[in-house]
């Protein structure tokens, strides 16, 4: 890499999606999509069931029952359009699932120490993971005891939510998609979903964070930079936390075409 291509990467926006469109099973969902995040940047893409929201949390993260038919998609200046998940997983993009999966047998700390592994290519002691998770579980408020059950066997709607936020803080990635990850929450579990997106951000300044939900309720926990409308898979309005408040008041009918 030349001197020249590295400094284009490091001022390079964090995210850069542009003009992209997908489709499923031969239906077009993405219709031209274009969002800028910077480092350290909250985004919140808001809009009604259907609109292509947690389509665009996938099609970022390279899910392959998804197919790109036009535009790309450049992380830290790097076309990751075509790159699988793991890949960009291991450049520093991470996906937080609106319905995280079971998988008994699989101990939480076995899960973690893998992962972490393969996003820093080398190999983590157990010891070094076990610490971090220590740590990390008392920050976020989590029962020391979590580390020791098996990934998400058994675990409340709020537990698998929280541990997809302790699995962000673990991995530091650079840019985190968190999807719908207020939907089956109470309020309670909300605040403790937010608090502990707040406790990373305030440990890793530059995280950018894209938020897909449904509510304003979560971004009144969560103040956003930036505030997109998607609506029939296309960016309909954007604006700042007083666009969240006037979908609050008047709905999505509005931007309906």
């Amino acid at each position: 890499m030349t001197d020249e291509q590295a400094t284009t990467i490091s001022t390079a926006p964090l995210l850069v999606v542009d003009e992209l469109s997908c489709e499923a099973e031969g239906k077009a969902i993405l219709k031209g999509i274009s969002l800028t995040v910077n480092a350290g940047e909250l985004h919140a893409i808001m809009g009604p069931n259907g609109s292509g929201k947690s389509t665009l949390a996938n099609v970022l993260l390279g899910n392959p029952g998804y197919k790109v038919t036009s535009g790309t998609i450049h992380f830290k200046g790097q076309d990751v359009t075509n790159l699988s998940s793991d890949v960009r997983a291991k450049l520093g993009m991470f996906l937080a699932f609106q319905y995280p999966e079971e998988i008994p047998g699989v101990p939480l700390s076995q899960f973690l120490r893998q992962a972490i592994s393969a996003r820093r290519q080398t190999d983590v002691s157990v010891l070094e993971v076990r610490v971090q998770i220590r740590d990390w579980l008392l920050r976020l408020g989590m029962d020391p005891s979590f580390a020791e059950r098996h990934l998400n066997d058994g675990f409340s709607g709020g537990e698998k939510k929280r541990n997809e936020i302790l699995q962000m803080a673990l991995l530091e990635p650079e840019i985190a998609v968190l999807d719908e990850t207020d939907s089956g929450l109470d309020i309670d579990g909300l605040r403790a979903v937010a608090r502990g997106v707040e406790e990373v951000r305030k440990t890793r300044k530059d995280l950018g964070v894209i938020i897909v939900t449904h509510y304003r309720r979560i971004l009144d926990e969560l103040t956003p930079d930036h505030v997109h409308v998607l609506v029939d898979g296309t960016i309909v309005a954007s604006g700042g936390d007083e666009l969240a408040s006037r979908l609050e008041d008047e709905g999505y009918e509005s931007w309906r075409h």
